[in-house]
């Protein structure tokens, strides 16, 4: 079922790019889907144990935590305006309640969007996963 895909780095062998990010998400490896992604709470492996995918050179940068952001924001934001149309709690309830549900949303999410993107990345080629072949100079 591994089929050759055509990616923004060339040809490859793999999963497409949905399972490559759901893999991600799940801190798994975005080519084999065993090794470990992370060897922290965010910081990436050096390279998959079980196939050797270097992870080193992916670029994710600011795409998770802004991912992480738009997703709390718009889940958690909607959610408190309608428990206060609704219910009408005292203001401190609502901080009570609210601030550690975004604080610990955000907080267990945060791996997740960052394995997606890395597996997005891997998935179409992008940066350090652009091959041996590929033009350094044309990440910068």
């Amino acid at each position: 079922m591994n089929d050759r895909i055509e990616t923004f780095g060339g040809l490859r062998d793999g999963p497409g790019w949905l399972t490559a990010m759901l893999r991600g998400a799940a801190r798994k490896c975005p080519k084999c889907g065993r090794g470990k992604l992370f060897a922290g709470y965010v910081k990436t492996a050096q390279a998959c144990g079980d196939c050797g995918l270097d992870f080193s050179g992916h670029r994710a940068d600011d795409a998770p935590p802004y991912m992480t952001i738009f997703i709390v924001g718009h889940l958690s934001i909607p959610l408190a305006v309608a428990v206060k149309q609704l219910f009408d709690p005292p203001l401190w309830t609502q901080f009570a309640f609210w601030l550690p549900v975004i604080i610990l949303s955000t907080w267990a999410l945060l791996p997740a969007t960052k394995g997606a993107m890395v597996g997005l990345q891997w998935a179409n080629g992008m940066h350090g996963f652009a091959g041996p072949d590929a033009d350094p100079s044309a990440d910068a």
